[in-house]
């Protein structure tokens, strides 16, 4: 039996709150994997319950709805002149995503007006203003969607507006994060990335906490950089505020996946009292009058290598074909096989690594471990692979904004010396003269 034929035929439909088996619920579209005699119903907890029905006089239509499936009215905005102006860049992700329903997937699915109709009250803090720039998921994000980003921010910053949100998948935030930290200068304005860990539809979403934190703060926070705005706990009760170019995705799912490495996070937002903590002393703070300077030149051919025991000295010689600058994950303080007592099991990856660097192609060094700091003059490892030339040495920098430093900088220059000085220059904050954690 066609149970949602057989409803149809009664009058009632998706969206409908119904009653069968004692149960009351929205009536939810049919999975893919749903059996014929199965209906769906999303219960007042917001949980989702297959119930097979042998008997369809036992369904009752308690309530037609209206909208009941996830979509929402639009709250209509009018423009009060003693708030200050939010710009809502919208690029995808979790945080724009709801449950398909026909296959029980999230995939992205609501318009930056539609985000706001889930969190109203973002609009008791600030005039906002909405874009959608793209609608992907994160892990589909390239280095020309940075671009694309960088050029839309600085439109915005030039319009007037007293802060930017970015709402982006969490999978590769902090990789755009540490982007447009190199590409947006001089900022005179927050611009605040923001995500959510599961979708704005389901009840136990971080969206809601997620947004109003972070046009909280750029409405209203003194911190001029680009930052990502997370929960700063499982609970839903504050966010942390972190420097774009110092923060990591550290879980895979839980709330408060988002972490400062080897830095404290720069601000704790309270967005029920409306509060604003700041944790540091040192930012770049606020001011309407500076100019934002859009820096795009960037090479995206910087491969990572992960060095691990294993690891094949002709994969990275092949990597030469493929890249113009090469980050190679390495082990402690900064080291990769070199076995300089020549044993019989070891490798030797230096020559490798000096044939790179010989040909052009700058080595940079990144910690594995995430935390703590390069230190490659303690060992003979470390010292050989400084005379061959590799980059990093008293770095605290994350994978990932090593690998988008080298990007930016291989845009600038392609000579060896500059590309050294520009890598171990600290442009916005990427590492620190002490590691804090």
């Amino acid at each position: 039996m066609d149970v949602y034929s057989n409803l149809k035929k009664k009058g009632i439909s998706v969206g409908d709150l119904i009653e069968v088996s004692g149960l009351k619920g929205i009536l939810m579209p049919r999975t893919d994997f749903s059996h014929e005699d199965v209906v769906v119903i999303k219960l007042s907890n917001g949980y989702n319950v297959g119930i097979k029905v042998e008997d369809l006089e036992k369904i009752k239509l308690v309530e037609k709805l209206e909208n009941a499936t996830g979509e929402r009215r639009e709250v209509e905005e009018e423009f009060d002149k003693n708030k200050p102006i939010v710009s809502l860049i919208a690029c995808g992700g979790t945080i724009a995503s709801k449950v398909e329903y026909r296959t029980g997937a999230v995939y992205p699915s609501y318009s930056p007006q539609e985000i706001l109709n889930f969190v109203p009250e973002v609009r008791e803090i600030a005039n906002i203003r909405v874009k959608k720039v793209f609608e992907i998921f994160s892990e589909d994000i390239q280095p020309e969607h940075w671009i694309k980003l960088a050029e839309e921010v600085v439109k915005e910053i030039e319009s007037g507006v007293d802060g930017v949100v970015i709402t982006h998948g969490t999978d590769t935030m902090h990789y755009t994060s540490a982007a447009l930290s190199f590409m947006l200068r001089n900022l005179p304005v927050p611009v605040v990335l923001v995500g959510a860990q599961r979708s704005s539809d389901r009840p136990s979403s971080d969206a809601r906490l997620n947004l109003l934190s972070a046009v909280l703060f750029a409405a209203k926070g003194e911190i001029a950089e680009v930052v990502v705005c997370m929960h700063g706990s499982m609970s839903d009760e504050y966010c942390l505020i972190h420097r774009g170019t110092r923060v990591r995705k550290l879980h895979t799912s839980r709330r408060d996946a988002f972490q400062s490495v080897n830095s404290k996070p720069l601000a704790k937002v309270d967005c029920f009292e409306k509060k604003i903590e700041y944790l540091v002393e040192e930012y770049r703070r606020r001011d309407k009058n500076r100019k934002v300077e859009l820096d795009k030149k960037i090479n995206p051919r910087v491969g990572v290598f992960y060095y691990h025991p294993g690891a094949s000295v002709e994969h990275l010689k092949e990597m030469k074909k493929h890249y113009d600058g090469l980050v190679i994950a390495a082990t402690g303080l900064g080291h990769v096989g070199v076995n300089p007592y020549k044993d019989v099991f070891s490798k030797n990856f230096l020559p490798a690594i000096k044939d790179l660097i010989d040909s052009g192609i700058p080595v940079v060094f990144a910690p594995q471990t995430i935390f703590g700091r390069l230190d490659m003059d303690v060992y003979l490892t470390g010292r050989l692979l400084q005379k061959v030339g590799v980059i990093g040495n008293g770095c605290d920098w994350t994978i990932e904004t090593a690998l988008v430093k080298l990007m930016f900088v291989l845009g600038h220059t392609k000579n060896m010396e500059e590309i050294k000085r520009m890598m171990q220059e600290n442009l916005v904050g990427e590492f620190g003269e002490r590691s804090e954690s």
